[in-house]
């Protein structure tokens, strides 16, 4: 009580010193109080991000090993040719297998297999012709205009006549069945493309694909369905409707569907001299729909595209090598997007070095500043440290004095720099945290649109969440404040290593005498 007493009257007598004091340590809580909000604000940020966007692991061909694979000579060529004939499609066996790991936080995938259909007529720029009748007639009261032919102005739906007018001459051609079609490498005329979840609907989180009537599938399972808008407007179907499909190599074996949502392909790829999308006769269903078609008839041709969301950056090496010894064929490699989630995050995670930076220079030079003064406190006051140790105060009740002086002083401007960098630090949080909620807020919105519900009502198991927070107790909060104290006593260690050094040397007798 003493010692605390004592330290409290020696601050009030040596206001001068205390105050520049007070000053220095006042610099140190304001830069130290915006650099740790703008550091937790940035990890937060960084955090919710790593959150809302998983490490996705993929398996692809490896082109560049079969790349390696085919060089050599004509021989060589072959053999490698029937080894690559030879390569295994990834089943959903293995799927499931590989799946099946402790560094996997889950996995999703697409099912995919073609169809045909007589209820529907397939989306495609190919038309067809053929010269069945052609009558030939001379009209006398026609007049020459030129010798040009006028040509058939396009295309006419089966079953019309063309007309060629050239000079006098008319020409009457009836248009019956030959097909020109597109190229496109499917068995069946519909790609059934089946989805495990929601989270493996890329192209409608993306926004690539957006529901514009009904909605999305509820159940991946049930027979539902849903199709373009160019495939529901070539052949008027609505909502409701029963389309039934049927196997490409057995036309026998039929299925019927039920359409619960028609969606647009937003992309701009488009081929300019196609008439319709790449996904116009794609139709999206549950990958439990085409795993029961699969069981129904396992000469249906099917197609698996896995995605595997890896737990932390760490475990990408060891669940590619799980998935090796799994029995993986070495020309398939893995491939992530990890680097794309760094360099997505790059920008803030320089924010987050360059306060962390700027805090360790601001403390380094703020400790050598305060040991500084703290050293010629000592000296100017070495007669009453020379007084206290001849009455018989201790080194130890002299340190513990000098301490308590300087951490009182801490304290109380910690405590007004702590206000201060929270006034200049809720600019620069408000900013980063309403950027952070309205982005998520309308990627939230925009995702739960293109699946054609409501806002937030889309549930993707907590996966694509984005916390959002709203009050700068987020900023400036418990654990910025105590980060703070904590530099504060920090700094008064070290400053008060002077006083701790020079009591432990200083004698009491020699003091008075350079005093007298």
């Amino acid at each position: 009580m003493y010692i605390l007493k004592n330290s409290f009257l020696s601050i009030v007598r040596n206001k001068g010193r205390n105050i520049l004091i007070g000053m220095i340590i006042l610099s140190i809580a304001c830069a130290s109080t915006v650099t740790l909000a703008i550091k937790n604000t940035a990890s937060r940020l960084i955090e919710n991000y790593e959150k809302a966007h998983d490490i996705i692991a993929t398996i692809s061909f490896d082109r560049k090993q079969l790349s390696e694979n085919f060089k050599g000579g004509e021989d060589a060529k072959k053999e490698n040719i029937e080894a690559f004939n030879s390569i295994e499609a990834v089943s959903l066996e293995n799927i499931q297998n590989y799946g099946n790991s402790e560094y996997l936080k889950g996995y999703y995938y697409t099912y995919s297999t073609s169809l045909n259909s007589d209820s529907l007529t397939k989306a495609t720029d190919s038309f067809e012709y053929e010269v069945e009748d052609k009558q030939t007639t001379t009209s006398s009261s026609s007049k020459t205009t030129g010798g040009n032919n006028q040509g058939v102005r396009g295309p006419m739906p089966g079953g019309e006549r063309h007309t060629i007018t050239n000079n006098n001459t008319t020409t009457i051609i009836t248009k019956t069945k030959e097909t020109f079609q597109s190229a496109r490498n499917f068995t069946g005329d519909f790609e059934l493309e089946g989805y495990s979840s929601y989270e493996a609907m890329t192209n409608f989180i993306e926004g690539s694909y957006q529901i514009t009537e009904g909605e999305m599938i509820s159940d991946f399972n049930a027979y539902e369905c849903v199709i373009s808008s160019e495939l529901a407007t070539l052949n008027e179907v609505t909502l409701g409707s029963q389309i039934t499909f049927k196997n490409p190599n057995h036309a026998d074996k039929t299925y019927e569907f039920t359409v619960t949502g028609i969606y647009k392909d937003n992309t701009n790829a488009n081929d300019s001299n196609s008439m319709y999308s790449p996904s116009a006769n794609k139709i999206i269903t549950g990958s439990g729909v085409v795993a029961l078609l699969v069981q129904e008839d396992e000469t249906l041709v099917t197609n698996v595209t896995p995605s595997f969301i890896v737990t932390k950056e760490e475990e990408i090496e060891p669940f590619i090598e799980e998935v090796r010894q799994k029995g993986l064929n070495e020309n398939y490699t893995i491939n992530t997007n990890l680097e794309e989630l760094q360099s997505a995050t790059k920008s803030i995670k320089n924010v987050q070095t360059f306060a962390m930076t700027f805090l360790m220079i601001t403390l380094i030079i703020s400790s050598i500043v305060l040991f500084v003064i703290n050293m010629i406190n000592i000296r100017e006051r070495k007669y009453e440290i020379g007084v206290f140790r001849t009455i018989g105060v201790s080194k130890f009740k002299l340190t513990m004095q000098f301490i308590l002086e300087l951490l009182m002083v801490s304290i109380i401007m910690l405590i007004i720099g702590a206000i201060c960098g929270a006034y200049f630090a809720k600019p620069v949080g408000n900013a980063l945290l309403q950027n952070e909620i309205e982005s998520s807020q309308i990627e939230e919105e925009e995702i739960s649109n293109h699946f054609g519900k409501g806002p937030m009502e889309m549930q993707f198991g907590g996966n694509r969440q984005v916390e959002a927070i709203e009050s700068m107790e987020a900023v400036v909060d418990i654990t910025v404040v105590v980060q703070l104290l904590g530099i504060g006593v920090l700094l008064t260690l070290m400053s008060s290593l002077a006083s701790m050094i020079s009591i432990q040397r200083f004698s009491p007798l020699t003091i008075l005498k350079e005093r007298s």
